[in-house]
């Protein structure tokens, strides 16, 4: 095999988007690159009836199958191969995560390069004035004087202004034109995205001032700028951990290199970089779902290029190519939505650790909760740990006041005390946000004379009640169907919604404060674009309002007149079958409760629950997480759980429920017997039924792999997807295998 630059070689292995976790091998055709045959180009290739695009993965002399069998590929589509560092990372997800090769780059890669655009910037003009058109009266606009009034507007404009604001203006590209061709003016080609004017110094606005606490963090992370450096940046809410992000940052950039910062929704994104940009006067690129696909391409390649010196961007922007990597910021390292669910199950966080690892560079995971993961590594000196415990208005964190749902009558699922405490923060002039993890109007919908309850017929799932409009909706599979008349089972129109979800509170608070306004943030009010940034821009003007919302609004956002913190119910997490459901429970109380008291006035949370008596709900309400978070850490251990042992979760799902079950035996059987074999430290547990067995009309079964080290692990889980695609019986089923899990639904 050969991969120097110039060589001809006579095999190119491709990966293509498939789910086959295998390369395919093809004959180089046409003029090589100028550089040759180099792992990284993107070539079109002949796949089955179809054409696709792929990408070089090995250039090499042999194959398995005779060379005059191999087809030739259709077309290269580079000169120049995609970034190293990216490469780097797809195979090294591939691998790690035992996920087909050409699916995970698929993935990796904004949408126009997967369809075969070239990377390349997009560009804009830029007009700026010579010195001839800076003379006090340049000859030649006597007798014009819309070009003398263009002249005189570029004037005010040191460093130019791009076609498109010279247009809005109500000048023409003919004027443009003239005063290029009398050389009073200049035209320059610009990429869209990452350049702009030259602005001096990087800093826009100065740096904070810097609290004992975070100077001692910042002279850590300095310590640390040369060389792969984890540390967990362990911060209450308001503590000001982004100031410390952003003079980390300043360090980076300073030393010209770049910085790459993960938010976990894209809900903070225009917040993030609204704070961004007004510090740094040099370009920061975002990369989230929410973009175009040329927004997309452009930022990639911004950041790629190294003209774009700062990157934000959610789960999917740890892809993202860096020319000159200086360190990566996970900020909310914590959050659920660092994992992908569906398709790569990758973990953002993981992988960002791992990327600092092979760059050499620092890597931040910063949380007010962090994840028992990253508090176990910090235990154990793999991180090093930084603690901020002051906040930066003076105040104490909130403490979590438990109240008794018990026996007591509520409206919209708040009790008479809580509304009382409302009214009486309102009065004050202060904001309430009242916490409610659960969209719609109710839960479900009841019938008060037999007890029927309205179920999704495609899972096992009740539906959910909304109002706006009015209509039943599952929330796992997204059927939807009208309201009832009358009961199906009996017959009786008396109908009554069940529980309370953020419409329902919404009605409720608004008929009781007619004269005050109540934002409802969930996803549903947020649909359209900007709704979210829109709706928070009212807020902080700081009037008395109140704030209805889901788990959007407990995510890092900044409140700072939210003075009572409201949650309807503590429950939900206190007793599901899910072993990390009392951790990510508590992570989220903890979290929404930090948006109260953030500025001049101390805040109050009161949190409305059904066992004001549970031993953890009470440890967390009288000592906070940490000491939630050392005792369940004991508890992992005691039960050889996550952080002190490694997981993978095989899922099985099909329409045909004896399909899935006849499976599953065989999977646990064939691991077992295989384990046995090679005297492998791995234990195989189940097949047992998903916690929600019927979803979508499909049945899901999980079987689930443990060991005490990751290479048995994953050599198990290697030994088993190959089994999988050797057993027949498994066509008929859909099935995945789930890397390092976050959940077991």
């Amino acid at each position: 095999m050969s991969d120097s630059p110039r060589s001809m070689p006579r095999v190119l292995s491709v990966a293509i988007p498939s789910p086959l976790r295998r390369l395919f091998d093809y004959r180089p055709t046409g003029p090589a690159p100028s550089d040759g045959w180099q792992p990284g180009l993107r070539v079109r290739v002949p796949f089955g009836r179809r054409q696709v695009v792929g990408v070089v993965i090995e250039c090499r002399d042999d194959s398995e199958l005779p060379l005059s069998d191999l087809k030739p590929i259709d077309a290269r589509l580079d000169d120049v191969p995609l970034p190293d560092d990216w490469l780097w990372l797809c195979r090294f997800t591939a691998r790690y995560y035992q996920h087909a090769p050409g699916d995970t780059l698929h993935h990796a890669m904004p949408a126009l390069l997967r369809q075969g655009r070239a990377l390349t910037a997009r560009t804009r003009e830029r007009w700026t004035v010579t010195p001839a058109g800076q003379a006090d009266a340049p000859a030649g606009l006597e007798r014009a004087p819309r070009q003398a009034a263009l002249l005189t507007m570029l004037r005010q404009h040191p460093h130019g202004l791009v076609t498109q604001a010279v247009l809005a203006q109500s000048f023409t590209r003919e004027q443009l034109k003239a005063l290029v061709n009398k050389g009073l003016i200049e035209r320059h080609e610009e990429p869209v995205t990452g350049s702009g004017p030259p602005k001096g110094p990087s800093l826009a606005e100065p740096a904070l001032p810097l609290n004992g606490e975070q100077a001692a963090a910042m002279a850590a992370l300095h310590e640390g700028l040369d060389r792969f450096h984890p540390c967990l940046l362990h911060g209450v809410t308001g503590s000001g951990k982004t100031e410390v992000y952003l003079q980390l940052i300043e360090a980076v950039v300073g030393r010209q290199r770049q910085a790459l910062v993960l938010v976990p929704e894209i809900g903070l994104t225009p917040q993030t970089l609204e704070r961004f940009r007004k510090r740094f006067q040099v370009p920061v690129v975002a990369l989230h779902s929410g973009l175009t696909d040329h927004e997309r391409l452009d930022a990639w390649e911004a950041a790629a290029s190294g003209r774009a010196p700062i990157v934000i961007g959610t789960r999917s922007a740890i892809f993202t190519p860096l020319a000159r990597p200086g360190a990566i910021i996970v900020d909310e390292e914590h959050d659920g939505s660092f994992k992908q669910q569906e398709g790569l199950r990758y973990h953002a966080r993981d992988l960002a650790v791992i990327r600092a690892h092979h760059h050499g560079i620092p890597v931040v995971l910063g949380s007010a909760t962090p994840s028992l993961e990253s508090l176990q590594r910090a235990r154990a000196g793999d991180y090093r740990h930084l603690r901020l415990t002051r906040r930066a208005s003076r105040h104490a964190p909130s403490r979590l006041e438990l109240v008794d749902l018990r026996g007591r009558p509520r409206q919209g699922g708040l009790i008479a005390p809580v509304l009382d405490a409302i009214t009486t923060t309102l009065n004050a002039g202060h904001q309430v946000l009242v916490f409610i993890n659960r969209r719609g109007f109710a839960p479900t919908l009841a019938c008060h004379a037999c007890g029927w309850l309205a179920e999704c017929t495609h899972c096992d799932a009740h539906m959910t009640l909304h109002r706006q409009p009015a209509m039943l909706a599952c929330h796992h599979c997204d059927h939807r169907q009208g309201l009832p008349d009358a009961c199906p089972d009996c017959g009786s129109a008396d109908l009554r919604p069940l529980g309370s979800g953020t419409e329902r509170t919404e009605e409720t608070l608004a008929q009781r404060f007619p004269d005050l306004p109540v934002h409802r943030i969930d996803r549903d009010s947020t649909r359209r674009r900007d709704a979210l940034e829109r709706t928070l821009g009212e807020v902080r003007r700081g009037e008395p309002c109140l704030l209805v919302g889901t788990q959007m609004l407990a995510k890092g956002h900044h409140l700072p007149h939210v003075n009572l913190v409201v949650v309807v119910n503590a429950d939900a997490g206190l007793y599901a079958s899910d072993f990390r459901a009392l951790e990510h429970s508590a992570q989220l109380l903890e979290q929404v409760a930090g948006r109260a008291g953030r500025a001049s006035h101390p805040g109050r949370v009161l949190v409305q629950t059904l066992h004001p008596d549970d031993p953890n709900l009470k440890l967390l309400a009288d000592r906070g997480y940490d000491a939630l978070a050392e005792q369940l850490l004991e508890e992992r251990r005691a039960a050889s759980l996550p952080p002190f042992r490694f997981l993978a979760l095989l899922r099985l799902e099909s329409p045909r429920d004896s399909d899935v079950n006849a499976l599953g035996e065989r999977v646990a059987e064939a691991t077992r017997e295989h384990i046995e074999q090679r005297g492998l430290d791995v234990d195989c547990l189940g097949p047992v039924p998903a916690p929600m067995e019927r979803r979508q009309n499909r049945y899901h079964m999980q079987v689930m792999l443990g060991a005490d080290k990751r290479s048995r692990l994953h050599e198990a889980g290697a030994w088993l997807i190959a089994w999988l695609e050797a057993e027949p019986s498994a066509r008929r089923v859909r099935w995945s295998l789930d890397i390092d899990p976050q959940t077991l639904a």
